[in-house]
């Protein structure tokens, strides 16, 4: 059973565009459907991790707008920083999804029970990948796949019940 999810960040929760103004402000733009299976997931008792290697003020931001509260940024090495992770929770890498798009996850993806990536990942993470989305990143492939996982754990009906209950 999977009890943790670990997100990338750049080209899997958004685009991985980087939009930069003339006075160095950066932008990125994340999709509100990724959001909401998040916060979800997280509703649901599922740990939501993020492990990306740039430093954003933006993905602190959204992430604690989502309830994320394991993040790590300026990752050097995620197979270290997903340890500690683990170790935190007593956690295994076999209860362990993680979503990536780029070469920086591979060897971490290949470690976890579950590895996914959204359709425009580089080839070498879809040859790995256990689940390939049939959205981009930033267009809903982090949503597609953690609607998969709560699906297969029996989850999904309570959060649809929730949404749809019409009691006060």
């Amino acid at each position: 059973m999977i009890k943790l999810i670990v997100l990338d960040v750049d080209g899997t929760l958004t685009d991985g565009k980087l939009y930069i103004d003339n006075l160095g402000n950066e932008m990125k733009s994340f999709d509100v459907k990724d959001g909401l299976a998040i916060s979800q997931s997280i509703n649901q008792g599922l740990k939501i991790a993020i492990i990306t290697g740039k430093i954003s003020n933006i993905v602190e931001k959204r992430s604690k707008e989502l309830g994320i509260t394991d993040i790590i940024q300026g990752s050097k090495n995620k197979v270290e920083d997903l340890k500690k992770i683990l170790k935190k929770y007593n956690f295994s890498f076999e209860e362990t999804a993680y979503m990536g798009d780029d070469l920086v996850d591979l060897k971490v993806m290949k470690l976890c029970a579950l590895s996914a990536c959204p359709k425009d990942a580089v080839e070498e993470i879809i040859q790995i990948s256990d689940f390939i989305s049939s959205k981009n990143g930033g267009n809903g492939a982090v949503r597609e796949f953690l609607e998969s996982i709560l699906k297969k754990q029996n989850l999904w009906n309570d959060i649809i019940n929730n949404f749809s209950s019409t009691e006060q």
